[in-house]
């Protein structure tokens, strides 16, 4: 089975692809600063299924969703504070290679990306849907890389 580097390097692989493609086909050309923001969204992505286990990737997954629940805190942001809580709380619900390894996953998890300033900031969707694919991405990556290893 992969580690959690061999995930990242996948994860960033692919989304990196992605991009050059729709770079070399004109369809989008993000700056350096979404670029690296992608890449990120993409390793979290490449990452995600395996914080259900005792892991690397597990501790720097939640590391990164508790800088960002503290930050939601001292801004006194309690209600998103509190739905980031929650979502962290779901990969607890199943067994490792259960539901957080599975394509709908990968297709549903990132929707937060996508609903979260929607719903809790009434922020359009659209200008998320690139980290949306690079989540998705990665996600997928992790999954592929599964099967392969």
């Amino acid at each position: 089975m992969p580690g959690y580097k061999t995930h990242m390097a996948g994860a960033a692989v692919v989304t990196g692809a992605a991009v050059a493609g729709a770079w070399w086909l004109g369809v989008y050309r993000p700056g350096y600063e979404t670029m690296a923001g992608l890449g990120f969204f993409a390793i979290l992505g490449g990452l995600f299924p395996d914080v259900d286990t005792d892991s690397t990737g597990r501790r720097f997954f939640y590391g990164a969703a508790l800088l960002a629940d503290a930050i939601l805190i001292v801004r006194q942001q309690y209600r998103y504070a509190a739905v980031l809580g929650f979502c962290g709380l779901l990969p607890a619900i199943g067994s490792h290679r259960g539901w957080t390894h599975t394509w709908w996953a990968a297709l549903l998890v990132p929707c937060t990306i996508l609903l979260g300033p929607m719903l809790l900031l009434g922020m359009p969707w659209r200008p998320f849907l690139p980290y949306y694919i690079a989540a998705v991405l990665g996600y997928f990556s992790h999954l592929l890389l599964d099967r392969i290893a």
